[in-house]
């Protein structure tokens, strides 16, 4: 037996273990796309089953594409997606570089950014929807009724009154409604995966070649350079890293949005996919498909933009 048969054969039911665990959901959700499968109908009760006589062929991608939530959820999915690695992005940089320099309780600060990434995502979405950004009981409705209040002051002023009563009353913002919820689960989402963020760029910051600051210092390189040209090329595969982790688990969010809208304009493909499960299982297994062409398709975007990193 040769030296490369052996290692093979030992990797062989792992692999195979694998291929199944992979493989059955995904042909099974195949099948359950080109055939009728609906849990309740009393006029066809034979659509009931999952059996190959009740083939459909691509009727439910057309019904699922025809369907008048099937694009806003994509669009949807991209946006909440996109403006969540924006955010955490830029918000881990910036909070990895101020914290990585030494100060009074440094590791206390270190641990109090970390703790919101293990919060669960439904207890997340709970805290941020009912005490902060409720517009009556939440910490957003107490501060904008404290604005009004300032500003009414403000208006019995004898020089500066009349400019305050230009000002207009302040609304807080429901972000139950259908235009604004998907900005809540953006704001939650944001707060609980930076710190995911700020703790890889914060492990990368400790391997920055100090040499070369310091001799940025003696050349009289200003911080914003030193930031520039020495510290964000050394983050460029820790961001592209993030990146590509963030947006696996970003496609599939589910919790916030129920807890947050219901659904109530504010789906993604997943939330969509629920929707027709509760009755439909084969437009929701076309649904799915669509997802996972979705998925592979961010994928093979951000492994070539790792990979053109990881080059350079």
């Amino acid at each position: 037996m040769s030296n490369r048969t052996l290692p093979r054969l030992l990797q062989s039911p792992a692999v195979l273990l694998l291929l199944v665990w992979m493989l059955v959901p995904l042909s099974m959700t195949l099948y359950f796309s080109f055939i009728r499968y609906v849990l309740n109908n009393l006029r066809r009760p034979e659509w009931t089953t999952p059996a190959l006589s009740n083939w459909r062929g691509f009727g439910n991608y057309e019904f699922v594409l025809k369907s008048k939530d099937f694009l806003f959820a994509i669009q949807n999915s991209l946006l909440i997606v996109c403006s969540i690695l924006f955010l955490t992005v830029i918000l881990g940089v910036l909070i990895a570089v101020l914290i990585n320099k030494s100060f009074p309780g440094q590791g206390i600060v270190r641990v109090l950014l970390i703790s919101p990434f293990f919060v669960m995502p439904a207890v997340n979405a709970v805290l941020w929807i009912n005490m902060i950004l409720d517009p009556v009981l939440g910490l957003q409705g107490i501060a904008v009724a404290g604005l009004n209040e300032m500003v009414a002051g403000l208006r019995e002023m004898p020089v500066l009154g009349g400019f305050f009563s230009l000002w207009p009353e302040f609304n807080p913002i429901s972000f139950r409604a259908t235009q604004t919820s998907a900005y809540a689960v953006i704001i939650m989402v944001t707060w609980q995966w930076t710190p995911f963020a700020i703790l890889i760029f914060m492990t990368s910051l400790q391997s920055e070649d100090q040499q070369q600051k310091e001799a940025a210092i003696l050349d009289g390189a200003s911080t914003w350079s030193q930031f520039r040209f020495l510290t964000l090329p050394h983050l460029g595969r820790p961001i592209a890293i993030v990146v590509m982790i963030q947006a696996i688990f970003h496609l599939s969010l589910y919790a916030e949005i129920e807890i947050v809208s219901r659904g109530n304009g504010n789906k993604n493909l997943p939330y969509l996919i629920g929707e027709f499960a509760n009755n439909n299982i084969g437009a929701a297994s076309a649904t799915g498909i669509f997802a996972v062409i979705l998925a592979n398709i961010v994928a093979i975007f951000l492994l070539r933009m790792i990979g053109k990193t990881l080059m350079e």
